[in-house]
């Protein structure tokens, strides 16, 4: 699997997504490419500092994201209710809840935008997160979401969770193992 670099400003881990580099090698290889075949100066002069905004401010929007969610957290571990994926619906919306799961699928983490698909005994629910997690979440793991009910679209879908944060927790126990085929609720993503 593809790894992003990463550094820590603070307590905050920064990492730019896939996207941000791969745009960035593609116009670096044109910039180069065309100041080799034209040998105008001019292209560097406005070229190289253009690269670096388009690597620097994909990283400031990663930090100030990660900051503002890192000061979220303490509030949602106070006021989180403790709920179950069959518990969560449309009468939900905008209260924080504590979800405990089995992660089944993930989606989009090199966009630092990931999706879960998380699971327990009731059922299964996607966790939409709009910045990259501070640890590194995979299929199988079990972990606590914080975060707040909304609705999949703005003006209509079921319910899922939009997370301040995802951790890791101990190893899989029956509490919250995946759920039986019988007693699987239909997928929410």
């Amino acid at each position: 699997m593809i790894q992003t670099p990463q550094m820590k400003i603070g307590n905050i881990r920064v990492r730019p997504s896939i996207l941000a580099i791969a745009v960035f090698l593609i116009l670096t290889f044109i910039l180069l490419y065309t100041f080799y075949v034209t040998g105008d100066r001019g292209l560097l002069v406005w070229g190289i500092p253009t690269l670096v905004l388009i690597l620097l401010i994909p990283l400031v929007l990663n930090y100030m994201s990660q900051h503002e969610y890192a000061g979220l957290i303490p509030m949602y571990e106070q006021e989180a209710k403790t709920v179950r994926v069959n518990q969560i619906n449309l009468s939900m919306l905008s209260e924080p809840v504590r979800l405990v799961g089995i992660v089944e699928q993930t989606h989009f983490q090199l966009l630092n935008r990931p999706t879960f698909l998380v699971g327990d005994r009731t059922g299964e629910i996607s966790v939409k997160m709009f910045t990259s997690p501070a640890e590194k979440i995979r299929k199988g793991d079990r972990v606590e979401v914080l975060g707040q009910v909304i609705k999949r679209y703005v003006a209509a879908g079921e319910a899922v969770i939009n997370a301040v944060a995802i951790r890791k927790l101990g190893p899989v126990n029956s509490e919250a193992a995946e759920p039986a085929p019988s007693q699987k609720k239909g997928r929410r993503r």
